[in-house]
């Protein structure tokens, strides 16, 4: 059987990391770091503008690799800490660049799930890529505009909220549904 590919998605500081762990380990399946993270803490800074294509690629091959994988270890499940469409949302609200939308978009609907985390949790600084609890406000709607704009509806979404293990429970339950091929 073909492992699934679990999206997180959500702004800055909504627990798309600790989720992403804790599904792993809870459902036996690979986790695929936010890219993002180490870019920064290699270079000491937030990426540029020309340097977000590279980012995306970046979190794209990562994936593909944890795909692989997975298929060799006979795993069923891959969480992926973000996606390429939360560069394209991140390039468009920092840089007002729309131009990685298309791409983004399209490599959405490799995803059998998206669990898109709120923004209910206290905002923390983490790091250089934290911009703040105003930041992440925007980017939580430039978010939600962007997974509206599916056509059509087409990648399955369920938004996760709560407490920690409230988070844990809601997206148990959303995976399991879609590892069944059911409805979310």
């Amino acid at each position: 059987m073909e492992p699934r590919l679990i999206c997180l998605i959500g702004a800055e500081c909504t627990g798309k990391t600790t989720l992403a762990q804790a599904l792993a380990h809870q459902m036996g399946g690979l986790w695929v770091p936010e890219y993002l993270r180490s870019f920064t803490q290699v270079h000491g800074r937030t990426p540029l503008r020309t340097e977000q294509m590279q980012i995306l690629q970046e979190q794209l091959r990562m994936e593909t690799d944890a795909l692989g994988l997975a298929r060799q270890q006979g795993r069923s499940v891959v969480f992926c800490d973000t996606a390429p469409l939360l560069t394209a949302v991140y390039s468009d609200c920092v840089f007002a660049d729309t131009s990685l939308y298309p791409q983004a978009r399209s490599l959405h609907a490799r995803y059998d799930l998206t669990l898109f985390l709120q923004p209910d949790i206290p905002w923390n600084a983490d790091g250089l890529q934290r911009d703040g609890p105003e930041a992440r406000a925007a980017v939580h709607w430039a978010i939600e505009r962007a997974l509206a704009d599916s056509g059509g509806g087409a990648w399955p979404v369920m938004r996760i909220a709560g407490t920690a293990a409230q988070r844990l429970t809601h997206a148990c339950d959303a995976v399991a549904g879609a590892m069944r091929g059911g409805h979310i």
